[in-house]
């Protein structure tokens, strides 16, 4: 893959509808500032393009997948566990995917909201249609083409936004309603010094780690062409989170802070249904179904191969055919998908969506970017180290997304207790434990067994043996 289809590639993979949704709700809820995840992970991906920090080593390695790399240095074990974590992390992160198209093309067609599940279904099945169909070559050709009819329609509505709202009316609006915090993360509301220190963190891991995104490094020609695929999107990803980010400002302008908190992920798709005429509204709902076709197929791919080739693969004594193979992976995805629709109809995130996302990712960024940066740059890792770090930086996000469905009985608690539950229940004070968990399970884990076999070597020594 050359540096324009990467680009491209990654460009279109990286915004869907889910992308649009939750960008604008941050903006809604958090104005200006709401774009921050985005600056971060721009400022990330530039760096690590520039100095090809972690993915230089990794594209020269030749390995298919992370883990695979993991098994290289670390072991089968490694390998595996490793396997498991991101498919876990990398499916429960896509479980809020389908609903939020299905409301999302629901709200803007004006469809009643007791189609909820019938458009969900359908969305699942033209994907899936796409995704097994074609597989990971449809996906890199139509790239060129949804990326070009997303670009338009992205433009088209920023424009008439513009036009009809005004810039200075949603800077005004941003002010009034959500004051200084609406352009500063360090004092706007759900964010502060911890949440931007989380992010922060998250964006480069997720740089190195994430699925979608290093797909692209190691299908790349060289790790030169890597690099450059990396330095030429970076900006994208401000434009990525502040252009939603201003429909859902404008939407604020338009629709006021009264608007029900509960229905804030839908405040966009609602400003936009009455802004837009209906011509341009076929264009901008084909824009997004175009983008949604492209982030699915290609998310299905990724977690369906590494199911594959990192879970099912090692425990086999023999190979599948080529035949067999294939077919257990049209398997996966059809699997991976229906769990998908079913999670989506039953799961409700708390808080903004983009948060759920970023504390379900933590499941494996965390840890996965811990071992890699000891794969590349630290020879003293070991084994155990690397098994310390996928358990501890995997446990903060679980424990999270099981506390924050459950109503405790706060008044029968201490108040120790009481505090230990309120920042378990914090999604940023969970991420920033994860990635302090994996940094301590890989250095104590490797120093104790690095200390064994200095005691094993020893005693060998004595032995004469």
């Amino acid at each position: 893959m050359d540096v324009y289809l990467g680009v491209a590639s990654l460009a279109a993979t990286e915004f869907g509808i889910i992308t649009a949704m939750y960008t604008a709700e941050l903006g809604y809820k958090n104005g200006f500032a709401g774009a921050t995840p985005g600056i971060l992970m721009a400022i990330a991906m530039l760096v690590v393009g520039l100095t090809g920090f972690v993915i230089k080593p990794l594209r020269d390695s030749e390995a298919y997948t992370i883990p695979e790399l993991l098994d290289q240095r670390f072991g089968s074990r490694v390998r595996w566990l490793a396997g498991l974590v991101i498919v876990l992390g990398g499916v429960l992160n896509m479980g809020v995917f389908f609903r939020a198209g299905g409301e999302f093309l629901i709200t803007m067609t004006g469809i009643s909201p007791s189609y909820l599940e019938i458009i969900m279904t359908l969305l699942v099945g033209l994907v899936l249609i796409y995704t097994v169909m074609g597989g990971m070559f449809s996906v890199l050709i139509t790239d060129y083409l949804q990326f070009l009819v997303m670009g338009v329609g992205l433009v088209a509505v920023s424009l008439l936004v513009v036009i009809n709202i005004g810039w200075e009316t949603v800077v005004s609006a941003v002010e009034k309603h959500r004051g200084p915090g609406g352009f500063n993360p360090f004092t706007s509301e759900g964010m502060g010094p911890t949440y931007v220190a989380w992010q922060t963190l998250n964006q480069l891991a997720a740089v190195i780690t994430w699925q979608t995104v290093i797909q692209r490094v190691l299908s790349a020609r060289d790790s030169r062409t890597a690099r450059k695929v990396y330095i030429r999107t970076s900006f994208y990803f401000v434009g990525r989170f502040l252009i939603p980010a201003f429909w859902g400002m404008a939407a604020l302008a338009a629709l006021g802070a009264d608007h029900p908190p509960s229905a804030s992920l839908q405040a966009m798709p609602t400003f936009l249904s009455s802004l837009i005429p209906t011509g341009l509204l076929g264009l901008v709902i084909a824009s997004m179904l175009a983008a949604e076709m492209s982030t699915d197929s290609s998310y299905l791919l990724t977690w369906s191969s590494i199911l594959y080739n990192d879970l099912i693969c090692p425990l086999r004594r023999q190979p599948l055919t080529e035949k067999r193979g294939l077919r257990l992976n049209r398997l996966l995805v059809l699997g991976i998908a229906g769990f998908l629709l079913l999670y989506g109809l039953w799961y409700q995130p708390p808080g903004r969506i983009w948060d759920y996302l970023s504390i379900t990712a933590n499941i494996y960024l965390s840890s996965i970017s811990v071992l890699l940066v000891a794969c590349c740059y630290w020879k003293g890792a070991r084994p155990a180290g690397a098994i310390g770090a996928i358990i501890g930086g995997a446990l903060p996000p679980l424990i999270f997304l099981v506390v924050s469905q459950i109503e405790l009985p706060v008044s029968s608690m201490d108040m120790s207790e009481t505090l230990s539950i309120q920042w378990l229940n914090r999604s940023d004070v969970s991420g920033l434990l994860s990635f302090g968990l994996a940094i301590t399970g890989m250095v104590v884990g490797s120093k104790i067994a690095s200390r064994r076999e200095k005691e094993d070597s020893s005693i060998l020594k004595k032995a004469g043996l």
